[in-house]
């Protein structure tokens, strides 16, 4: 019989792993962010005008009839200082809107408009320009537009009311202008730094062994648990194709620890799969307990000197369900978790009593969290 050479076999049982591996594989670009390449938050404080009488009500909210006095002066219309006009078709409102990284003066962005006042639908209004500010109080975009929104509401005559989601904010779909570009050292430092969206030691290390393997040793240094310093080129322009290629690089992220996550409001769990459970025995019952309240009264007989006494009475009933016992062997996981908690018909409520007794007894290798 014929016996294939060891490299040969090394070589075929790599090519069977290799889809394995690149199956597990994840891009840089979703493991990490290249700093400084992020949005800007931008606000400002408009005016909603052209609505059917679901404006503000002018007694209720001053300041939009003051916005609106402001304006008209801007135009040259000036009201006498006793008049005090009464709008059922304006509404107050605030415009936010997120700037995108390396945006463009020219460029549109899409803008959200909310209502600060009582005002009950923003439906069928249009935004008077606003501008929209940066936390540096500089203007970076100017927003103006008709809005556009998804919910409604009805009333009638006697107080009763129907809403459908939220009528009090809406979107002007690319209702900002980009006046201003927002300054980065992108193009000048010689550092580009990668910054994992989940802290992880192992994580940081692999990318940095992967981009040192990709563009030779020394060239990417893992700071700490999140970010990993890149030696930039020194040519401007050769950055936006330096960064490509270091996103589309695949890297073997690191397995995260494993926790249980008890959401103690709504009962909700969920369980890592990489949690392990220790051999542990766990009996699951249910406890009712009825206690009913009652008064006996205790007369004396006609013409008796006496008093008339009234002695409470109380009966507790205590009744217990069917209990169940199971069973946990070593290092079970996640599936097997969830199989016997369903065999004795847990709750999600008693799922979380058990996970924290058997996080108390030490048999839960896991982190227990609850939020």
């Amino acid at each position: 019989m014929r016996r294939l050479p060891t490299a040969m076999l090394m070589s075929a049982a790599l090519a069977l792993l290799a889809p394995w591996v690149a199956a597990h594989a994840e891009r840089v670009k979703d493991l990490a962010a290249v700093a400084g390449v992020r949005p800007n938050q931008l606000v400002g404080y408009g005016i909603v005008v052209g609505l059917d009488g679901t404006g503000d009500q002018t007694s209720q909210a001053p300041f939009t009839v003051r916005s609106i006095l402001n304006m008209l002066a801007r135009f040259g219309v000036t009201l006498p200082p006793n008049v005090n006009p009464q709008l059922k078709n304006v509404a107050a409102v605030t415009v936010h809107a997120d700037l995108p990284p390396f945006a463009k003066p020219g460029q549109r962005i899409d803008v959200t408009v909310s209502s600060i006042g009582n005002a009950k639908s923003l439906r069928g209004g249009s935004l008077i320009m606003t501008p929209l500010l940066g936390a540096d109080g500089e203007v970076y975009a100017m927003a103006q537009g008709n809005l556009v929104v998804s919910g409604f509401g009805v009333e009638g005559r006697d107080g009763s009311r129907i809403a459908v989601n939220v009528p009090s904010a809406g979107r002007v779909p690319s209702g900002a202008t980009v006046e201003r570009e927002v300054p980065s050292d992108f193009a000048t430092a010689p550092l580009v730094t990668l910054n994992l969206h989940t802290p992880d030691f192992t994580t940081a290390t692999r990318v940095a062994s992967g981009i040192n393997a990709l563009l030779g040793p020394g060239t990417a240094v893992a700071q700490d648990a999140v970010s990993v310093h890149v030696q930039a080129p020194a040519d401007p322009t050769q950055r936006i194709a330096f960064v490509a290629q270091l996103q589309d690089l695949e890297i073997d992220p690191g397995v995260g620890p494993a926790r249980v996550i008890v959401n103690s409001r709504t009962g909700t769990v969920v369980i890592g799969s990489n949690v392990r459970v220790l051999p542990a025995a766990v009996s699951h019952g249910s406890l009712a307990v009825t206690i009913t309240e009652r008064f006996d009264t205790s007369q004396p007989e006609a013409f008796a000197r006496g008093e008339t006494v009234v002695t409470p009475r109380s009966d507790i009933e205590v009744a217990e369900g069917a209990g169940r016992m199971f069973k946990f062997d070593a290092g079970v996981n996640l599936d097997e978790i969830v199989r016997a908690v369903n065999q004795v018909g847990a709750a999600p409520g008693d799922l979380v009593a058990i996970l924290q007794a058997l996080k108390e007894a030490g048999a839960l290798r896991a982190e227990l969290i609850v939020i």
